[in-house]
């Protein structure tokens, strides 16, 4: 095979031959030339979610994760409450980190293949006023479910409560607009929908709680404010920046730009979630959620009935034909996830499709049909 595998998953993602060869230069943590790459990615980021008048970006070595954590131990304060709206595998995730930071967590339940519920968030919110903080996830990728962000932003203001959005896999690819919504803290990464490599988190902090965060993380290299306050005023990162995923992110937000932005990136994610949906459906495959709250970033798919299904040989069948999927997040049923984000369009989609066929022809499998 004379390409690359396409990586068909919520992240690390496919990527371009011209962000691969951004990161063939070596570049030097303290130099000029370095720190204005630094500043000009931060400068796009914010522009991305038309927060130049009301956000700053923090950039943070790690994947996402560590910013979500960072952003909790940094924004919330020591004695503040969080409530996490939960509906899947990465809502456990930050629940669970936001405890381990010490800082007392309620969490609110819902179904894996439903949204978060602004309603049901109103009344847990009049029903309990130490909460100080609500932390979503903007899409679930444990099942795919698009959560409602606006309306939910919309219930936190209008009760005066801090929101912390982990849009990890809607960053870039999904509306988010500062002007029109009101977060305390909104995350994501550098290895998800603006297509560059893993390596870099940033978290795009509202100024007016900036000060206010000082000194509540406990952790020094996690400490966003610290991180903030050190960049601005020298334009270095604290400690050894990821040079590499920095490059090669200012060269992926290069081509975002280019492709026409926001806009461009969820027609083309959508028209690849058409053509995977469609094309499964031929095969007798089923989807776990209803298209209705369905995000076109990653799509979970039931695991065919037939006994002879066994997903490792089903994974390695669709890997040597040059596509890589992802296990499925749930427990109450056995399922599949195949992403629709990266450097790839409808035929990468189309392909995919190709190569789980032939897999299942492979297995003995007469259908993708599920149980």
């Amino acid at each position: 095979m004379d390409r690359d595998n396409i990586l068909l998953t919520p992240g690390p993602l496919t990527t371009t031959l011209r962000t691969k060869l951004a990161m063939l230069r070596d570049w030097g943590s303290w130099d000029t030339s370095f720190n204005e790459l630094t500043a000009r990615v931060r400068k796009s980021l914010l522009a991305i979610v038309h927060g130049e008048e009301t956000h700053v970006v923090v950039p943070l070595q790690g994947s996402g994760t560590f910013s979500v954590e960072a952003a909790v131990a940094t924004v919330v304060p020591r004695d503040g409450h969080v409530l996490v709206l939960d509906n899947g595998a990465y809502c456990k995730r930050a629940a669970k980190l936001t405890g381990m930071m010490g800082r007392r967590c309620t969490v609110v339940s819902f179904g894996d293949d439903e949204p978060v519920s602004p309603a049901a968030l109103s009344e847990k919110l009049k029903e309990d006023a130490s909460i100080t903080h609500v932390l979503m996830i903007h899409c679930e990728t444990g099942a795919g479910v698009l959560n409602p962000l606006q309306e939910v932003s919309e219930v936190c203001a209008a009760q005066g409560k801090g929101l912390i959005v982990d849009a990890m896999s809607s960053f870039a690819a999904l509306p988010i607009d500062a002007r029109r919504m009101k977060f305390d803290a909104l995350v994501a990464a550098s290895g998800k929908c603006l297509e560059g490599v893993p390596g870099m988190g940033f978290v795009f902090i509202r100024k007016a709680v900036l000060d206010s965060c000082a000194g509540n993380s406990q952790s020094l290299a996690m400490d966003l404010h610290d991180q903030y306050v050190y960049m601005e005023k020298t334009g270095q990162w604290r400690f050894t920046p990821p040079t590499h995923v920095v490059a090669a992110l200012a060269e992926a937000i290069a081509q975002f730009e280019a492709e026409g932005g926001q806009p461009a990136r969820l027609a083309r994610y959508a028209d690849n979630c058409v053509a995977l949906v469609n094309g499964m459906a031929e095969l007798g495959f089923r989807p776990f959620l209803d298209p209705s709250v369905q995000a076109p970033i990653i799509v979970t798919f039931h695991a065919p009935g037939d006994t002879k299904y066994d997903f490792r040989k089903f994974y390695e069948g669709a890997r040597a034909r040059g596509f890589v999927l992802y296990p499925g997040k749930l427990t109450q049923v056995e399922t599949f996830r195949v992403g629709c984000i990266g450097a790839i369009g409808r035929n990468e989609m189309e392909q995919a499709v190709r190569a789980v066929g032939l897999t299942l022809k492979d297995l003995g499998i007469a259908s993708g049909e599920p149980a």
